[in-house]
């Protein structure tokens, strides 16, 4: 009894380490979810749901500037990274799995210590307290056998899901680049035929291609975001930004991102300009149904189930079952009571490397979707607000460039 006794106290605070802090051991202010860009890890009024699992997510939404890149590759982010091991929401995440598999490892070492004898603190050996019953051991060459293939389905299961991000981000950078080229078009195109262009009707027209390019990514964001975090957010700021009558129309369309896309659509067809520069500008609406319908697609298919189920089920059991295996080889620590620790680290990297999977495997809430649609929104606003086509003809530098580069006669 004494030698248990010991062996549990030398164990709780290891493996209360990954566990989440109780709520009564830091006080918990509540804060409202919202669509607004986070970045970083959670500070210290967040409440505690919200440091891991599903309530973290919106802290992974990161976007890097050259300070975060110096940072990222500073040479003391090994000692940062280890040191912060203990705070980590995906850790957190994992507490359930990795108390399992280490309370089966202190149960195995328990139990042999009962059934096959132990040495106490003096270094004497003792003969087994339960003689009759056999001690748990499994060979340890299977689950050699099995490593591989086990390394080889969580592989294939983290690059599939880091190329569903990837994928993800990839459809948010087109539409940040083509928002930019269809109003650099339109402003730039606006007029034709050398007729007199109306400085406050061309100011009016090109708003609303602006206003109706950042209505399409805001509501493309709202329509791959969860409805409770997002929603009240969308309706304030369209209602912000949009006409009450254009606001909505939006809001009550059973496809939202489609009827932005229809009234952007609508305003680019009101633009005086050549029906040939029109089509050039609506190829970016292409673009954007494709990056719509991708993001949909991601959003709606998972990496097959079976796939995802199995690779779990796998690794599961076979950490599970590694404490039957690894006793022996721990014969060269005091009681094996090294195996404790050591099996309750190796959960914590396997189990991390499928979470991790998991928390990329549906990209668009750690992407920070309301950062882009507000640079999106102030690109846009930008651009159309310089000089276009037809108001340039009498721009003094525009003549002096020209004297500039005529040839010399």
């Amino acid at each position: 009894m004494r030698l248990s006794s010991v062996l549990i106290l030398a164990l709780a605070p290891a493996a209360s380490a990954f566990a989440p802090a109780q709520p009564a051991a830091r006080p918990a202010v509540a804060v409202p979810s919202s669509s607004a860009l986070e970045m970083g890890p959670p500070k210290s009024d967040v409440i505690l749901s919200e440091t891991y699992g599903e309530g973290s997510r919106k802290y992974r939404r990161t976007v890097y500037t050259h300070n975060e890149w110096v940072k990222h590759r500073s040479s003391d982010r090994f000692v940062r990274n280890l040191a912060s091991i203990f705070n980590s929401g995906v850790y957190k995440s994992l507490a359930k799995e990795v108390l399992s598999v280490t309370g089966i490892t202190t149960f195995v070492v328990l139990w042999n210590a009962l059934t096959g004898g132990f040495t106490d603190f003096d270094g004497v050996q003792h003969d087994a307290l339960i003689g009759a019953l056999p001690m748990l051991t499994l060979p340890l060459t299977p689950f050699t056998l099995l490593s591989p293939s086990l390394g080889l389905l969580l592989t294939f299961r983290t690059n599939q899901s880091y190329g569903r991000w990837d994928e993800a981000r990839k459809f948010w950078g087109l539409n940040i680049n083509h928002t930019r080229d269809l109003n650099r078009m339109a402003t730039a195109w606006y007029g034709h035929d050398g007729i007199p262009v109306d400085p406050a009707k061309r100011a009016e027209d090109l708003r609303q291609v602006s206003l109706f390019t950042w209505a399409f990514v805001r509501s493309m964001k709202r329509h791959l975001s969860p409805p409770d975090e997002d929603e009240d957010d969308f309706i304030m700021e369209i209602n912000a930004r949009l006409s009450p009558s254009q606001a909505e129309a939006i809001a009550s369309a059973a496809h939202r991102p489609n009827r932005a896309l229809y009234d952007l659509s609508v305003a680019i067809d009101r633009l005086p300009m050549h029906f040939m520069r029109k089509n050039e500008i609506n190829k970016n609406l292409s673009i954007f149904e494709d990056t719509l319908g991708g993001s949909e697609r991601l959003l709606s298919s998972p990496v097959p189930l079976f796939y995802t189920r199995h690779t779990a089920r796998f690794l599961s059991t076979w950490l599970l079952l590694l404490p039957f295996a690894m006793y022996d080889p721990f014969k060269g620590s005091w009681n094996h009571v090294a195996e404790i620790p050591a099996i309750a680290l190796a959960s914590v990297f396997l189990f991390g490397i499928d979470e991790l999977s998991t928390q990329l495997e549906e990209p668009f809430t750690i992407l920070p979707m309301q950062g882009f649609c507000d640079k999106i929104g102030a690109n846009c606003d930008e651009i159309v607000s310089w000089r276009g086509q037809g108001l340039d003809a009498d721009d003094v530098a525009t003549r002096e460039n020209m004297a500039e580069m005529a040839p010399s006669r």
